[in-house]
């Protein structure tokens, strides 16, 4: 199985749209404004050497680099982009495609040589959108999409069970697909500092930490075992989400309340056209300066836009009185069909 990687995607698709840019340090976030609140959808490699990554506040990225352009996002040209290299992927000879996300996907496929099957789809690719990628092989997919990181950019990297202590067994455990600074530093409390440390785990020895169901998937990440499936079953959303930043902090109770009443009715509509009814409710609160709380709860189905409101409000109900708030989320859980891809995540074994 392939893990097919756009490189830099969405900077790559604005040089593609202003070739002038090519090799500059390029912002890409919010409204294109660093004088506005709004954090970094992504980075040109040029701009990442100096420290800039998605999910920082625009502000600070322009400050490391003072000449970067800093543009708005373009959802829909993103989206047009990233439909024409999937459609080029599905296009390749008894390929089966994954798709996980504007940039990535992963593609199945039997073939006694799967590097130069790789070439080709890196080829196809470029010939049909000027993009280049990254590709990653695997047996599973958890070592497909690892391997892709050993390839970038514009390279094929294979990770397979024969090499994959050799290449990651020394590595730190937050290098792994799935687990991160704050997993990492559980397990290295538990003594496991590297990959190979994983790998080496009882799985009964981290389900005090982790659970039942989360600790022996750890182990077996370690390993980089787990499907080795590709399934092209179509995504269904378990749910919908929708955030809002405030140049202006939120202050008064009135404010917050229409606020929430204005992003219930977005997450509402992205509801609609699901056809299915509203079963849990998550409702993001940043606090001035940057501290970030959760408030969440299921509620019983409903599709009534009063009902979820109110429900909405009474979750609002938490927020900390007289804390100046710049950001409000809110995510709507709904029932998934009996048809559904099981699992959350491939890593999770469970597409």
């Amino acid at each position: 199985m392939l893990h097919v990687d756009l490189d830099q995607f969405i900077a790559a698709v604005e040089v593609l749209r202003r070739p002038e840019l090519a090799g500059k340090p390029i912002i890409v976030g919010g409204r294109g404004d660093p004088n506005e609140r709004a954090v970094v959808s992504t980075a040109s490699y040029e701009a990442r050497a100096f420290g800039v990554g998605s999910g920082m506040p625009l502000r600070i990225a322009a400050r490391k680099v003072p000449d970067a352009v800093i543009l708005p996002v373009d959802h829909e040209a993103y989206l047009e982009a990233s439909e024409r290299v999937m459609a080029t992927l599905r296009a390749q000879p008894a390929a089966t495609v994954q798709v996980l996300g504007w940039d990535e996907a992963f593609v199945g496929i039997e073939t006694a040589d799967p590097e130069a099957y790789a070439r080709a789809v890196q080829a196809a690719v470029f010939e049909r959108t000027q993009l280049h990628c990254s590709v990653g092989i695997g047996d599973t997919l958890v070592r497909a999409k690892v391997a892709t990181g050993f390839g970038k950019p514009a390279g094929v990297f294979r990770l397979t069970a024969a090499n994959w202590l050799d290449v990651m067994g020394g590595r730190p455990t937050k290098e792994l697909w799935g687990v991160g600074a704050k997993v990492s530093g559980r397990l290295s409390k538990l003594g496991i500092a590297t990959v190979a440390e994983l790998a080496a785990a009882d799985p009964q020895d981290l389900i005090p930490e982790f659970g039942p169901r989360m600790g022996p998937w750890y182990a077996q990440l370690g390993r980089g075992e787990g499907a080795n499936v590709v399934d092209d079953t179509p995504w269904v959303a378990r749910g919908h989400s929708r955030e809002t930043t405030f140049q202006r902090d939120l202050t008064g109770a009135a404010q917050v309340h229409e606020a929430l009443r204005e992003l219930t009715s977005r997450v509402l509509e992205d509801i609609a056209a699901e056809g299915r009814p509203v079963i849990g409710l998550t409702l993001k609160v940043r606090y001035a300066p940057f501290s970030t709380k959760t408030y969440a709860r299921k509620i019983p189905a409903t599709s009534d836009g009063n009902e979820i409101l109110t429900r909405v409000l009474e979750l609002a109900s938490g927020i900390e009185a007289g804390h100046p708030i710049r950001l409000l989320g809110l995510r709507a859980e709904m029932p998934m069909p009996d048809d559904a891809r099981k699992g959350h995540t491939p890593t999770r074994s469970g597409w």
